[in-house]
């Protein structure tokens, strides 16, 4: 039987680990899951805080999850995407009625990631208003492949320029680190609003197709922007007839305590692109869901876009199990729980740890913000520096706690399974409040 350290060194030879640099490369092998729990090959258990990359909204081993796609897999194994399925009218269905368009409705065009959903939606804007140009905010992630990392705008899409042309940035809302020197939130929004309409005005709006969105920054600080903001940005769309398209990959399907982040802020877009949740993570899954009045489009004329695993069988048979068990144990409702429960413990670790610099978040979707120093809030390693620094130290003190997670630079994401119970929280955050104990202590 093969040990810890064969496996990890059979890792390390043969598989190459996304967004790291491989030397030295160490972690727990993972071999199972169960509720919101993970499981290594010695047995270790370890809380997901994390749910996988905000994936994992069910928790692992969801019963009618894997009942639907142990069925699936002895049913129908694949199809054709220009072939009709139950599966996928089933699914497309339900999602129909989830969405913000109530009454109108929409059609999804299914993918298999998130990326390739962002992709796409790009792609059906460009083909719906004629125009070519897209805006996306700096500080955001929507994916590594062609145009999805273009639209990123962080670090992560260095790799991939020069890349397809005609898409800008802007910069949007970012309360504890006002990019618009603001010091209150309606302040920050008014400017924001301003600098995005001035960016308009010098892209010429009539060339702009879609403007590109997180509801909440994701794995870039899970950053909620103040309220008025993501109306204020609606309304300016609407203004100049472009569209609206929210990346919903992290946000969708419970996260931020309703089905998707639009619905939380009030706003209703022209597109939502999906993936993650809508399987809970069990089987690759995206999409690009579009109201009615657009999809209406491609009625006369072919829609630009296809691909192998386009709605496959067993990636929707899960998501249409895991979406009917979102709505059958009100899955969502647990979600804008946790937010209280998770904003009261997370200030009270920032209440005892001066490394803690900010504490934000919505629903089950909240992180910190490491800092040298509170006042100056100076972060714990540069924006955009020379890898995490220093605060790659404090994930093996998490995990020796039993907490896994992630994080980018100086911020940690705290996300765990929206079906967490409050008794499994409390032992979370109480192994989080001592992981940061350890860590800030070597510093």
């Amino acid at each position: 039987m093969s040990t810890t350290t064969d496996i990890q060194q059979k890792h390390a030879k043969h598989v190459l680990t996304p967004w790291a640099v491989q030397g030295g490369l160490v972690a727990p092998v993972i071999v199972r899951g169960e509720g919101r729990y993970l499981f290594d090959n010695e047995g270790k258990k370890f809380f997901d805080l994390g749910s996988g990359l905000i994936a994992v909204n069910l928790g692992h081993g969801h019963p009618k999850v894997v009942q639907a796609i142990q069925e699936q897999a002895a049913t129908l194994q694949y199809a054709a995407p220009g072939m009709f399925n139950d599966k996928r009218a089933e699914l497309a269905e339900e999602l129909s009625s989830l969405s913000p368009w109530k009454g109108e409705g929409c059609r999804t065009f299914f993918t298999t990631t998130g990326a390739e959903s962002n992709d796409d939606a790009v792609r059906l804007a460009r083909s719906v208003t004629g125009r070519t140009k897209v805006l996306s905010a700096y500080r955001s992630f929507h994916g590594s492949t062609g145009t999805s990392i273009m639209l990123t705008g962080e670090d992560r899409r260095f790799g991939g320029e020069p890349g397809p042309p005609g898409i800008m940035r802007f910069f949007a809302p970012y309360p504890y680190r006002s990019p618009f020197w603001a010091t209150t939130p309606e302040e920050e929004t008014a400017r924001a609003i301003q600098h995005l309409e001035l960016t308009l005005v010098h892209e010429d709006p009539k060339r702009v197709a879609a403007i590109v969105i997180e509801p909440v920054v994701g794995s870039n600080g899970v950053i909620v922007y103040p309220d008025g903001y993501l109306p204020a940005l609606r309304q300016l769309t609407e203004k100049h007839g472009i569209l609206l398209i929210c990346d919903e990959v992290m946000t969708g399907f419970g996260r931020t305590g309703a089905a998707f982040g639009s619905e939380r802020f009030g706003i209703v877009p022209d597109m939502i692109t999906f993936a993650k949740g809508v399987t809970s993570a069990y089987m690759p899954l995206g999409g690009v869901m579009i109201r009615e009045r657009i999809a209406g489009t491609w009625d006369a004329k072919a829609l630009p876009s296809g691909h192998t695993y386009s709605g496959h069988p067993m990636c929707v048979a899960a998501g249409l199990a895991a979406v009917r068990a979102y709505r059958e144990e009100n899955v969502f409702a647990r979600a804008k729980e946790l937010e209280g429960e998770l904003r009261h413990g997370l200030l009270a670790i920032a209440e005892k740890h001066p490394i803690v610099g900010d504490v934000r978040g919505v629903g089950a979707f909240f992180a910190l913000e490491l800092v040298k120093n509170r006042e100056t809030k100076e972060p714990l390693v540069p924006w955009q520096g020379d890898g995490m620094g220093a605060v790659k130290a404090l994930y093996p003190e998490l995990r020796k706690r039993g907490i896994i997670t992630f994080g980018k630079f100086s911020c940690v994401m705290v996300a765990p399974p929206l079906t967490t119970t409050k008794a499994e929280l409390t032992e979370a955050l109480k192994g989080l409040d001592e992981g940061i104990g350890a860590f800030a202590s070597t510093l």
